[in-house]
């Protein structure tokens, strides 16, 4: 016993042991867990901290560039989306606030906004900040989606005190907004009727009581509002509206009335006429422009107001940066419908999209006048526009008028003096100030180069104030400016002095006309003299006798001396194209007669060639009917005559010379086997580069995947070199139509034509361009760019400006770059900002300039096109691009020969040595000639 309780307490010793041993291990491995676990926690720490510092930085950069150019949209967007992923939740409140001062904001940024402020907004009384928000949010633009949101959040205060009927106002406020969208305008129908349809299930008594009367007549009031709707939403056109009908038979008790019916399928009907429009939208690519333009018509032509308001809406959400469409929209709006919120806040909306066009911008000023605005809103709205920037210096003349025109209709000039008139004559004299700082400055025009301006105050001053003095002054200073020497500002000048002035100042005004005009001294001449008839004496009539022939004989004078100066510049200039033309008719000349040279001396090079081999050869004694070489060379030198070229000698019998034109390397048709052609299973390959390397391999493998290929006919130059084109011809048609499938196929980084293959002698007005001539508003055309800027490098600088989809480097046919681009965008909202951004940019030194793609258009072989057709053009002797500077003449100056003749004249008569010399340099030279003059130096 005693041995087994020791074993016993051994083993459990042992045991004891153990497991202090494993805690003591398990302890361990717990510190070094623990330890392993601080260090990956100080390693994500400091990468955390140093993303952090990175993200600092570049809120910094934003801020900055923000305060310099507050008009950045695509650095507020940024910055947004910075501070919303480092949680800086005033920071982003305050960005958000600041880019929607300034511009209009997209349905998902006011998205990303409402939802943040929603969840921060715990407390009842910070509920109507949020509304506020809302009510900011739906005037940019027409969202289903905001209205929807509004809608929804305005649900959950319902606890207070009139919180369903808000909740109601804003459900009819959405239908009316956005009820009548046809694509998403359902959602908001069917979430209203279920708000409703909840507020019926909260009056309904409980099943087995009978309700009382009062709560009988709520029952029945809901059920009302609920039919209502259903009626309502049925009476308008809308996707789907076919299941709502069919709900509505399954929730009336009572059945679909049979007006309703009638309203509903007139509504489905209209649904028709729309669907083709809406699957035209469906399918059509941003920015839809020309397809909301056709809906807009069909809209317009049915002349429902409320279904044009929501086309426009739904146009101008997808297309806020095109002011032609704002422009239609206000426009439609001031002369259709003149309701005075929809149309002032549409006008605002307008200038806050494109604040770069002074069009909207006037007819905001005229509509705010138009609708009774109060003279400061008109006046706040009139500093916006000036500040807003536009493009041209006439833009700012335009404004001004308008602004003017108001001020001038508010003055009763009926009192001598006002607050408007001084108003009125400030603002004429702030406006030539402004032009001649601000608008002169910037373009370096003035924009109103006739005075337009000052002679309308002028007017004002003469007709409404009775002040001729002030009108003289302002007259005065406008012919300072340039415009004395037109007479038709003389003649403005003469007709107001006549209607507000007296005679003495008229005649003083076309008295200084005569003497200043250049352009129609005739006219202001009658003029004056027809005012002496009617009202001068005789000595006023003598004067002006006198002044006017003596202006007009000094004006003959110079006018003959410039047309004596015209005739001898025209004379000269003919004298210099005729020299041009002579320089160029001798420079043919010259290289047909080295032409010619160049073909005899091969000529000679075969026939020393064949003197070597016969020499080389052993003779043989001539029999009966042979020939030496010496006797054929003089029997064929008999058939030349005279015009046997010197030292010609005929070729071997069986000799055949080698074909001219044709690449040793080039591909040659036999003679007994002639090339097929069908023209029905070719097509043509066009704008390959020269520098293709083995053109009949590489489109081989190309093309084959169209069909079976029966040949491939690359064209080649008298060089050898690829001319950049060939046919390639299938064994089907059907491989055809699937070949000009790759038509723009990029080759070697150079878009690849395929066209049908013509024989244009049958067919001589087929004509294919592959590149458009005609705007492209989402294209931009891009010049002065560096030579080495690559395709990549341009996208990435054109990213920032929206959504890219094809960029294209114009290079020659060689490969090297011209300095052009062409980039595509998403859409030409794109494009313009793009233009506006990048315009004057400088890339490594150079300054590209950026518009929209405008191609010339071609006018080749049209009647009447003064474009010169192919056949009318002269041949240029030294190819496309003429003859360079350095393609110098490398034949010694002793062996050049005159064009012509040239007789050696001693002592009056003609020497006969030189008429034999002149004779025989019109012989050509031969090689064995040139060899024998040098060898005689």
């Amino acid at each position: 016993m005693a041995a087994s309780s020791n074993a016993e307490q051994t083993q459990l010793q042992d045991m004891e042991e153990e497991d202090a041993g494993m805690e003591e291990r398990e302890m361990e491995s717990d510190e070094e867990e623990e330890g392993m676990g601080e260090e990956n926690s100080d390693d994500e720490d400091n990468d955390s901290s140093e993303d952090e510092k990175e993200n600092e930085a570049e809120i910094q950069r934003l801020e900055e560039q923000l305060s310099i150019n507050a008009f950045d949209y695509n650095c507020h967007v940024d910055l947004i989306k910075l501070l919303k992923q480092e949680g800086e939740l005033f920071r982003l409140r305050k960005a958000r606030q600041k880019m929607s001062e300034l511009f209009p904001l997209t349905e998902e940024i006011w998205l990303d906004w409402l939802k943040d402020e929603i969840r921060l907004t715990e407390e009842e009384t910070n509920r109507e900040k949020v509304y506020e928000l809302f009510e900011k949010a739906v005037k940019d633009y027409i969202c289903p989606e905001i209205w929807l949101e509004y809608a929804q959040y305005s649900i959950g205060g319902m606890g207070s005190p009139g919180g369903i009927d808000k909740v109601r106002s804003i459900f009819e406020r959405a239908v009316t907004a956005v009820g009548l969208h046809m694509t998403k305008g359902q959602t908001v129908w069917e979430a209203y009727r279920e708000f409703e349809n909840a507020i019926l299930s909260t009056v309904q008594p409980p099943p087995g009581r009978i309700p009382s009367r009062e709560e009988q007549e709520l029952l029945n009031t809901q059920l009302g509002r609920i039919h209502t709707l259903f009626r309502r939403q049925l009476a308008v056109p809308l996707i789907e509206m076919a299941a709502t009908y069919a709900e509505y038979e399954e929730w009336s008790e009572t059945g679909v009335a049979e007006t309703v019916t009638h309203q509903y399928k007139k509504a489905l009907q209209q649904m028709e006429k729309c669907k083709s429009y809406e699957d035209s939208l469906l399918v059509a690519e941003p920015p839809k422009l020309a397809e909301y333009q056709t809906y807009i018509d069909f809209e317009l032509k049915e002349g429902d107001p409320a279904r044009v308001q929501i086309t426009y809406e739904r146009t101008l959400a997808e297309n806020c940066l095109v002011p032609d469409m704002w422009a239609k929209y206000t426009n439609y709006l001031d002369r259709q419908l003149k309701i005075k919120d929809l149309v002032l806040s549409t006008h605002e909306r307008a200038v806050r999209n494109c604040p770069w066009t002074m069009g909207l911008w006037k007819s905001y000023v005229l509509a705010l006048e138009r609708h009774g605005a109060d003279h400061q809103t008109v006046s706040d709205v009139f500093e916006k526009a000036l500040n807003a920037g536009f493009i041209q210096a006439t833009d700012y003349v335009e404004i001004w008028q308008a602004y003017l025109d108001y001020l001038r209709r508010r003055v009763d000039f009926s009192k001598e003096s006002s607050k408007e008139l001084e108003e009125l004559r400030g603002a004429f004299s702030r406006s030539l100030d402004y032009m001649k700082q601000d608008v002169e400055e910037r373009f370096g025009e003035s924009g109103d180069p006739s005075c337009l301006i000052m002679q309308i105050w002028a007017r004002i001053e003469a007709l409404h104030c009775k002040n001729i003095q002030k009108a003289r002054e302002l007259w005065d200073s406008i012919m300072t400016k340039g415009n004395a020497k037109f007479a038709n500002m003389w003649l403005e000048y003469y007709n107001l002095e006549r209607s507000y002035g007296d005679p003495v100042h008229c005649r003083k005004a076309l008295h200084r006309a005569v003497q200043c005009t250049t352009d129609y001294p005739e006219h202001v001449c009658e003029v004056l003299l027809t005012f002496e008839r009617v009202e001068g004496s005789l000595e006023d009539w003598d004067v002006a006798v006198q002044k006017t022939e003596t202006r007009l004989n000094r004006i003959n004078e110079q006018r003959a001396k410039a047309a004596e100066k015209e005739a001898t510049m025209a004379r000269q200039e003919e004298e210099r194209a005729d020299q041009r033309r002579r320089a160029k008719s001798e420079k043919k000349v010259q290289k047909d007669n080295r032409v010619g040279e160049k073909r005899k001396a091969e000529q000679d090079d075969y026939r020393d060639e064949w003197n070597e081999d016969t020499e080389q050869a052993p003779k043989r004694h001539r029999g009966a009917g042979e020939q030496t070489t010496e006797e054929s060379m003089e029997m064929e030198t008999a058939l030349f005559g005279r015009n046997a070229p010197p030292g010609y000698k005929p070729a071997p019998p069986g000799f055949k010379k080698p074909q001219q034109g044709v690449p040793a390397g080039a591909p040659r048709q036999s003679d007994d086997k002639p090339e097929l052609r069908n023209d029905n299973n070719s097509v043509f390959i066009s704008n390959l580069a020269y520098t293709l390397e083995e053109p009949e391999e590489k489109l081989r493998t190309l093309f084959e995947t169209c069909g079976p290929v029966t040949q491939i006919r690359p064209v080649f130059s008298n060089k050898g070199t690829f001319k950049g084109y060939c046919y390639v011809q299938f064994e089907s048609t059907v491989s055809v139509s699937e070949a000009l499938k790759l038509d723009r196929r990029e080759v070697e980084g150079r878009p690849m034509f395929v066209s049908p293959c013509v024989d244009k002698s049958k067919n001589p007005d087929f004509k294919v361009f592959k590149y458009n001539t005609s705007m492209e508003k989402q294209k931009i055309f891009i010049s002065g760019l560096p030579f080495s800027c690559t395709k990549e490098q341009l996208e990435e600088i054109c990213k920032p400006h929206g959504v890219v989809k094809e960029v294209r480097l114009v290079t020659y046919r060689s490969g090297k770059p011209k300095g052009l681009a062409y980039v595509e965008f998403a859409d030409e909202a794109q494009a313009s900002q793009a233009v506006l951004k990048m315009d004057g940019m400088e890339l490594e030194d150079n300054k590209i300039s950026v518009a929209i793609s405008n191609p010339p258009r071609r006018n080749i072989d049209k009647p009447g096109s003064s474009r010169p057709t192919v056949d009318m053009m002269p041949r240029q002797a030294y190819g496309s691009r003429g003859r360079g500077r350095t393609q110098l003449s490398l034949l010694p100056r002793s062996l050049h020969r005159q064009s012509g003749s040239v007789s050696k004249v001693e002592n009056g008569t003609t020497s006969a040595r030189a008429t034999e010399n002149a004779s025989e340099e019109t012989k050509p030279l031969s090689n064995s000639d040139f060899a024998r003059m040098l060898l005689s130096k």
